[in-house]
């Protein structure tokens, strides 16, 4: 089913009385998704009619999804169930018209990395550029002229074998567009991530695709203002979150991180994150305090669109694999910058200065003391 939400720009007042009406999907594809169990929901975000410029309309898609097997089936037998699980709901996102499409954070596995282990977690790294992930989602992109967004742990043969958490990008040719690494690594609670992977050495990378300018923003990435914004910088349109985070971490600041984002850099933003909870047979402590532990939380899903005007999807369920469906029109973008003017109205020089002098070791606190 989807809902139309309008995002013209409006007053505060029209905002209260904003109006969602639900459109109707082809039958085939609520069946499809009824039949393959898992929640469907769609939204359209519009802009104002311009004289010059025609809308700049495009179908994004995000899915989030459990894991299939026990996390110690044997790993390929994990990763081909995690394949075929989520093809079938990209076959659906393509009834529904989707030209780019995300997957969560680390979709080919468990999200292992609250373990500190080593084996058999590393050997589900791939290569970015020819890996088996890499080569399954070029059949998908071709298949369906869809650009895909492919988050994976990839290995690094060329530097030692390095591993990074990437989003790999593939166009809707089928073509390997680029890659994109996680710039920033979190050491919260059973977030032992940098036991496996270190900081990104990417930057923020835009990929111009034929739907538009996409940015991906891994994760934990999304609690810096600053990794937003320079995605924006560099002409994103859309930047992508995709993410494996639990209930009792993250959940309060989920629903307004991307949003925020959304408005402050006048550009769409999608949050993914995954759902379910993943056992581990070994046990294991994070130096936190608490006992050791078999499983990391319950991944909350709860996935969502936000608009640069501060309109905003509801989330995909807590509890169910999903596909979120958003019509947004790329015009959006402008026609707020136009009217907030952010860009235009930020001093990058003066923080860039100022910045570069918090950074050295004999920096001092611009403070006024009687």
């Amino acid at each position: 089913m989807f809902v139309r939400c309008i995002g013209t720009l409006p007053n505060v007042r029209s905002l209260l009385k904003m109006n969602c009406r639900k459109l109707i999907l082809p039958q085939k594809v609520v069946e499809a998704a009824q039949e393959r169990e898992f929640d469907l929901q769609g939204y359209v975000f519009e802009a104002a009619p311009e004289q010059l410029r025609t809308p700049r309309i495009v179908r994004v898609g995000l899915i989030q999804n459990k894991i299939i097997l026990p996390t110690d089936a044997p790993v390929l037998n994990q990763i081909t169930a995690l394949h075929k699980r989520v093809s079938e709901i990209v076959e659906v996102a393509a009834f529904c018209g989707v030209n780019i499409v995300c997957f969560q954070e680390a979709w080919t596995m468990p999200f292992a990395f609250c373990t500190r282990e080593k084996e058999p977690w590393t050997e589900f790294a791939e290569s970015a550029e020819d890996g088996f992930t890499t080569r399954f989602c070029q059949e998908l992109a071709k298949k369906y002229n869809m650009v895909v967004v492919s988050p994976i742990l990839e290995r690094d043969e060329i530097h030692g074998g390095t591993l990074w958490n990437t989003a790999v990008v593939v166009s809707n040719t089928g073509q390997f567009l680029g890659k994109s690494r996680k710039n920033h690594i979190p050491r919260v609670g059973d977030f032992n991530e940098s036991t496996y992977y270190m900081e990104g050495n990417t930057g923020h990378r835009v990929f111009q695709t034929q739907f538009g300018r996409i940015a991906v923003n891994i994760c934990y990435g999304r609690h810096h203002p600053l990794n937003w914004f320079m995605y924006s910088i560099n002409g994103a349109e859309i930047i992508f979150n995709p993410s494996a985070t639990v209930g009792a971490v993250s959940e309060p600041m989920w629903s307004v991180e991307a949003r925020n984002a959304a408005i402050a850099n006048h550009c769409f933003t999608c949050a993914i994150n995954r759902v379910g909870t993943e056992y581990f047979k070994n046990e294991f402590t994070s130096g936190n305090g608490k006992k050791a532990h078999h499983e990391f939380g319950h991944f909350y899903g709860s996935s969502y669109v936000a608009a640069p005007d501060g309109s905003r999807s509801p989330g995909l369920s807590r509890t169910h694999d999903g596909l979120l469906v958003a019509e947004i029109d790329l015009n959006l973008n402008r026609q707020t910058a136009d009217k907030w003017n952010f860009k235009m109205t930020g001093r990058y020089d003066m923080y860039a200065d100022e910045l570069t002098k918090a950074t050295q070791n004999d920096f001092k606190p611009n403070i006024i003391k009687e």
